[in-house]
């Protein structure tokens, strides 16, 4: 049995679905919002490369290294980006939140929020996880204030850790949350839904 298996996720702001092949239109049109995929400092499928992202991401699931997910905001109804646990590590009971973008039209709002809630939740309290990973390039400044906001800490900068499609190398911000800071975390990220407008 897969660790972890696909599941869908619902919040009152965000619903995490396993991703496939019929998120296809919904998320060409929400990677269309802003231009995505010409932030040079990170990695977002063109909308004509968006079927070859899914199967890449859906290939990967069958190799037990990943588990994606389409978000979608559950008061429209439509897909408005991917999200992924990345990078599973099994064996240590250790996961990434990766893979991560939504369209402009609702960045900054509570969809990440609680996505990273839900994602978080799922991994400390159903899947055990000692530790959850996220990280980035150290360029994307608006990424690393979103995670420092969920309350991740920085265990350090991997430099030269990537290549980039455009030749450009990347220096990866590593940030972590672990079992024992949970609690917290969640009160913070529950805190956060509840106020009136979001960061």
């Amino acid at each position: 049995m897969p660790w972890p298996e696909p599941i869908t996720l619902r919040g009152k702001h965000a619903i995490l679905e396993p991703l496939s092949r019929a998120h296809h239109d919904d998320l060409i049109e929400s990677v269309k919002d802003g231009e995505l995929w010409r932030l040079w400092y990170t990695v977002v499928p063109e909308p004509d490369k968006m079927m070859a992202e899914i199967d890449r991401r859906i290939e990967r699931q069958t190799q037990g290294l990943m588990l994606p997910f389409a978000v979608r905001d559950a008061q429209s109804s439509k897909v408005v980006g991917m999200t992924s646990y990345w990078n599973v590590d099994a064996p240590h009971r250790r996961v990434e939140i990766g893979g991560t973008w939504y369209r402009k039209s609702v960045q900054r709002t509570a969809i990440n929020t609680e996505c990273k809630l839900l994602l978080l939740s799922h991994a400390f309290e159903t899947l055990g996880c000692i530790c959850v990973e996220l990280r980035t390039h150290f360029f994307n400044h608006a990424s690393r204030r979103a995670i420092e906001r969920l309350g991740a800490k920085l265990d350090g900068i991997l430099r030269n850790n990537q290549i980039l499609p455009n030749g450009t190398i990347r220096d990866s911000c590593v940030y972590s949350i672990i079992a024992s800071e949970w609690p917290v975390v969640k009160t913070n990220l529950a805190w956060k839904l509840n106020q009136p407008t979001m960061e």
